[in-house]
């Protein structure tokens, strides 16, 4: 089998044949269409993948294509990835997504959420948006309407939609069933003590309690009054069984807090373990999917159906999806933002969809990443670049190119010809037709670009003319106009004196590899834009030539977000 480093080769030499110089993000993208498993390794793919291109991209040509012979590119028809679920019939498969609204979706939700969209369609089935909605202190209105919004962004259109909130009377019955039978009973011992207990096998003299006290401890706990209204509803599991999920779990806790949708109404609020397996089976799901972190979880799913004589769905887990460098539970992202460290849910460095699609990444390349790891059930940790890479093949046919300069520098040209510049808008669609900019000796380059060029210098200001580099002073560069030809092998992209000032924020790995906040994770880059700039609609993601894809975030002000290499 080839190795990562031959892949990697074979496409910088095609890509370079093609294209004159090989690019790593496009050598990487066709790597990874024949080597998927190597997306959670992105950072050592990207680093090898600048090397290679590196050295195929300083060799001569009668080397290149003798090295590209040793390959061949038959054109392979690509399989579509189906998601495929155990005992499934035709037109009978429900899917839920049961998201808690305690905040924004990130893309592990939207894995969990195409997955299932994807197993129901793939069937003829429904899949169900539930909003598992029973913990007051976190979730609220905004969270819901930022989930569902989110999803239809994706493209996700769910058949059903409902709230565990709403079943809470049916909820509260199934646990005095529960409790009736001897199921479960009412715990009053404090939290520490039972945390305790649990940990060393035992049980505590409440599990011992009769039927009928437990029952009427859970009436006064749901009604608020009496002096028993304090205490929890724990499952009469197995103490010293090895599952430590089976060591009599809580059911129910006491939440005073006003619920977002159901006011003051109820104070005793069931916990996932519980509501999970009851709506599942009576909303006729018959494919529970799940993150494989609750694979312990499954023997309790399943006991407390058994015992109240539910219907049993199916449970399938799949690995969690993580992305490098990027927290992605809200664990992490709350205090981040309440801290000030980052802007909001939306930041461009967070991984949640309002700050990938704020950033101008498409839904489609959300899509074809998150289902390229499939139902299976391995960890895996890749980095932002695999899914950059996905997005830039998408972004790459449609979005329009310009000019833009960062940390720009004043270059006068002596000699330099009068000249209106005609410039495509995208090299690969003649009917995008062309943007103009005047040219009349004085320009701005970027200043990294400035930086590297040494005295007597030729190089090309693209689409325009030569130029040759005479001096260097703290006011800028001066150069005197070279001809046409011969085309220096650089070639610098640049502006007018009529260019529109521009900002470019450049998020990059909110944390470091230690796991900590990095300070300098968002660049501000100030610049200029060419003066067509001007055309650039709000949200409309372009091309900074030998710059980047970049987002227009705010036109007032000409502020960009930098979107991919």
């Amino acid at each position: 089998m080839a190795s990562v480093e031959d892949i990697l080769l074979k496409f910088a030499l095609k890509n370079a044949h093609d294209y004159g110089k090989a690019q790593p993000t496009a050598v990487v993208g066709k790597m990874l269409a024949e080597m998927p498993e190597a997306k959670g390794k992105m950072k050592e793919v990207m680093q090898k993948a600048n090397e290679i291109v590196t050295k195929v991209n300083a060799m001569k040509k009668p080397e290149l294509e003798a090295a590209l012979k040793h390959y061949s590119f038959e054109e392979k028809k690509k399989e579509e990835r189906t998601v495929k679920l155990p005992n499934a019939e035709q037109g009978a498969v429900v899917t839920r997504f049961p998201p808690e609204p305690s905040g924004y979706p990130h893309i592990g939700h939207a894995k969990a959420a195409w997955l299932d969209y994807e197993a129901a369609r793939a069937y003829g089935g429904r899949m169900l948006l539930r909003f598992d909605d029973t913990n007051p202190e976190k979730e609220s209105q905004e969270y819901v309407d930022a989930i569902k919004e989110g999803l239809a962004w994706l493209g996700i259109k769910w058949d059903a939609e409902t709230y565990t909130s709403d079943s809470m009377p049916v909820l509260y019955n199934y646990a005095e069933q529960l409790i009736d039978s001897g199921d479960a009973y009412i715990c009053t011992c404090p939290q520490d003590e039972m945390r305790q207990k649990r940990g060393l096998g035992e049980g505590c003299e409440c599990r011992d309690r009769k039927h009928s006290e437990s029952t009427h401890m859970w009436r006064q706990m749901v009604e608020g009054n009496g002096k028993h209204e304090q205490g929890v509803l724990r499952f009469h599991g197995e103490m010293d069984a090895a599952n430590t999920v089976m060591r009599d779990p809580v059911l129910f806790r006491i939440i005073e807090k006003r619920h977002y949708r159901q006011g003051l109404q109820y104070r005793l609020w069931p916990l996932y373990d519980f509501e999970a397996p009851i709506m599942d089976s009576l909303e006729g799901v018959t494919h529970a999917m799940r993150t494989k972190e609750y694979e312990l979880r499954d023997e309790l799913y399943y006991s407390i159906l058994d015992v109240l004589g539910l219907r049993k769905p199916m449970l399938i887990e799949f690995s969690r999806l993580a992305i490098k460098n990027a927290p992605i539970s809200k664990r992490l992202i709350t205090p981040l933002i309440a801290e000030g460290k980052v802007q909001g849910w939306d930041d461009p460095r967070l991984p949640t969809l309002a700050a990938l699609r704020r950033r101008g990444i498409l839904p489609e390349a959300i899509k074809k990443f998150v289902l390229s790891f499939g139902m299976g059930k391995a960890e895996s940790e890749p980095s932002m670049e695999a899914l950059l890479v996905e997005n830039k093949r998408l972004l790459d046919p449609t979005a329009m190119r310009y000019y833009f300069v960062a940390l720009p520098v004043k270059l006068e040209v002596k000699g330099a010809p009068a000249r209106e510049a005609k410039l495509k808008r995208h090299p690969a669609d003649e009917k995008a037709g062309f943007r103009t900019m005047n040219a009349r000796g004085t320009f701005f380059i970027a200043g990294a670009d400035a930086a590297n060029l040494k005295q007597g210098e030729t190089f090309r200001l693209k689409g325009l003319y030569n130029v040759k580099l005479e001096g260097k002073a703290a006011g800028g560069l001066t150069g005197t106009y070279a001809g046409e030809e011969p085309l220096p092998e650089k070639k610098l992209q640049w502006v007018n004196d009529k260019a529109l000032k521009a900002i470019v924020l450049v998020p990059r790995d909110l944390l470091r590899e230690s796991g900590e906040y990095d300070e300098k994770s968002l660049l501000v880059e100030q610049g200029l834009v060419e003066p067509d700039g001007v055309q650039i609609k709000p949200g409309e993601v372009v091309q900074f030539e030998r710059y980047g894809f970049c987002k227009l975030d705010d036109k007032a002000s000409l502020q960009f977000i930098f979107t991919n290499p």
